[in-house]
């Protein structure tokens, strides 16, 4: 029986790929979900997986070759063959007593090609059933749960704590049956073997990155490689041009090199923890976001009394009717859509030299985690009631705190709201999240006398923050966004009446 490999989906507004490297010829052997080969975007790289186990009989794409979304790229003939190299580490013992299986990375999503261990919940020996989860793997953008794929004993692990792995990795063999063995001493150094071996071999690298270090008058030994076995890929040498190469080469050992306590006495009280990756990617985002775009804040203050007079008389209602809780956030959210509708390069995006003007929200929720600050994005947010818009913060803010979302429900949103004020914060300037125009910071909700008709009289008062893109926003623009906000949010009924 054969089986078609085919081009998967490669991402938002991506129809076209290059094949850059088989990591196979016809007549090898492959295993269910052994990498393939790898495929090129303007954007990100895509391994191929094996869907599965048998002979590669036939490559269709060659490498070089530029193939659409659901093209053929090769057949795989399933048979007994194939199942050998995989039962080949339970050789020495029955077959029908015990089978070895492989604990494979899973799939990371789109454009994630690595992940650390961070934690193992079984060790060596223990009897594992299935889909009990053995591991976690962390990404740059989530945390991702590796379940035992049989009932069984967990023999080796492969990739201990703290291990970076690629989308193709083994992490660790079960033997299923009644004869499994817990052998970590044998598995562990014949394991590691290959991946060392691979390391000293001749690695190709990608073509757009021969072509970009070549325009650039880099050398492969320039450019440190982000890719399979340390394969140099177009994004790596952008960062080395950007990095600027002289001063790239002795940059990571005087980054390697550990800040020096000032005494002995303050080295014992110091401890020192290694960023997570998504720490990592939040600190380098921001970072970039500074430098890339002419971000500027605007402030001004809302008087909260008729939003909270409005929440506290249909609370309960809202509640039994939809079953949700009634919030300040989505009363924002509605505030915002009605903004962004009369000032719309806030919702815009500058793409090379062209503006991206949007005509739909997708309104990003900022939500802090024990992990960090994460982005899950409400798509289609203008044509939502307040009730769907207040489930669709609660599940996602849910899914947030359990490190359950995917990196879909975190991309293409554009627009953020940002609530400081849960952690008590008075005032602040948001940053960007690009490649986003515009960010609303809300605060904390404080009683404060204010002016009213000649009168001073006590007010809940908020002070609202926009950061915004000054390359494509004007100043006048941010400060009529931020007003009409304001205006929808003192006197409710504009929204009703979409004024």
């Amino acid at each position: 029986m054969t089986s078609e490999v085919r081009v998967p989906t490669l991402g938002e507004s991506v129809t076209e790929a290059t094949v850059a490297t088989w990591f196979k010829k016809p007549g090898d052997t492959v295993a269910v979900d052994e990498m393939l080969c790898e495929l090129e975007t303007d954007k990100v790289t895509v391994e191929v997986p094996s869907p599965v186990a048998g002979t590669l009989s036939e490559i269709v794409a060659a490498e070089g070759e530029t193939v659409g979304v659901d093209a053929l790229l090769a057949n795989v003939s399933e048979g007994d063959s194939a199942a050998a190299p995989a039962a080949a580490p339970a050789a020495a013992a029955p077959a029908a007593e015990a089978a070895a299986v492989d604990v494979m990375v899973p799939t990371l999503g789109e454009s994630v090609t690595e992940a650390t261990v961070s934690t193992w919940f079984k060790k060596v020996g223990d009897t594992v059933a299935q889909d009990e989860m053995l591991c976690e793997l962390e990404t740059d953008k989530v945390s991702v749960e590796v379940p035992s794929p049989a009932a069984g004993t967990l023999t080796a692990i492969v990739a201990e704590e703290g291990a970076t792995v690629d989308a193709s990795a083994k992490l660790a063999v079960i033997s299923s049956g009644e004869g499994a063995v817990a052998a970590p001493a044998a598995a562990s150094p014949a394991a590691a073997a290959p991946a060392a071996a691979a390391g000293g071999k001749d690695v190709e690298n990608a073509p757009s990155a021969k072509k970009a270090m070549a325009e650039a008058g880099l050398s492969s030994d320039q450019v440190t490689g982000s890719g399979r076995d340390g394969r140099v890929m177009k994004e790596d040498v952008a960062a080395a041009i950007a990095a600027g190469t002289s001063a790239a080469a002795p940059a990571p050992a005087a980054a390697a090199a550990p800040r020096a306590p000032s005494s002995a006495d303050d080295a014992s009280r110091e401890e020192r923890v290694k960023m997570t990756r998504l720490r990592q990617t939040i600190a380098k985002r921001l970072k970039d976001s500074q430098n890339t775009a002419a971000m500027l804040t605007t402030y001004n203050e809302v008087d909260m009394t008729e939003v909270m007079a409005l929440r506290n008389e249909y609370k309960d209602l809202f509640l039994k009717k939809h079953g949700v809780k009634l919030g300040f956030m989505s009363f924002f959210t509605k505030a915002c859509v009605h903004a962004l509708r009369e000032v719309p390069e806030v919702n815009a995006e500058i793409d090379g030299t062209d503006i991206v003007y949007k005509n739909f929200v997708h309104m990003g929720i900022a939500a802090g985690t024990p992990t960090g600050l994460v982005v899950p994005v409400i798509r289609d947010a203008d044509s939502m009631s307040f009730a769907d818009i207040e489930k669709a913060i609660g599940e996602k803010g849910a899914r947030a705190r359990d490190g359950k979302l995917s990196m879909a429900e975190m991309q293409g949103g554009t627009f953020t709201i940002s609530n400081g004020g849960v952690y008590g914060s008075l005032m602040s300037s948001p940053i960007l999240n690009p490649p986003q125009s515009g960010i609303l910071g809300m605060h904390k909700i404080q009683d404060r006398p204010m002016a009213i008709n000649g009168q001073v009289v006590i007010r809940p008062m908020m002070y609202l923050a926009l950061s915004y893109d000054h390359r494509i926003v004007d100043g006048k623009g941010a400060v009529t966004f931020l007003v009409r906000v304001k205006e929808a949010l003192e006197d409710p009924r504009r929204l009703l009446m979409d004024l």
